[in-house]
């Protein structure tokens, strides 16, 4: 599964993979929720290779969640 975080103030979004599972896609939910209400400061995922990639939960703009089998277009064509 692939996840995008537009963060404030920065150029470039944040792209994570992560395992596609059900599970995972709702503790994620879940996890992106608390941290857009201001529950939690940081916002920490886990990618398919181990790390831990932590984001500081005031900083975020949007958090995007879509399937890392969804279509990929390359190039020019539509």
């Amino acid at each position: 599964m692939d996840i995008r975080i537009g963060v404030t103030q920065a150029s470039r979004e944040i792209a994570v993979e992560v395992d596609d599972d059900a599970k995972v896609r709702q503790a994620l939910k879940a996890s992106v929720e608390s941290a857009m209400k201001g529950e939690i400061d940081t916002l920490w995922i886990t990618d398919k290779k181990g790390r831990d990639i932590a984001v500081p939960a005031a900083k975020i703009a949007y958090v995007e969640i879509g399937s890392a089998d969804a279509d990929r277009r390359i190039g020019f064509g539509g």
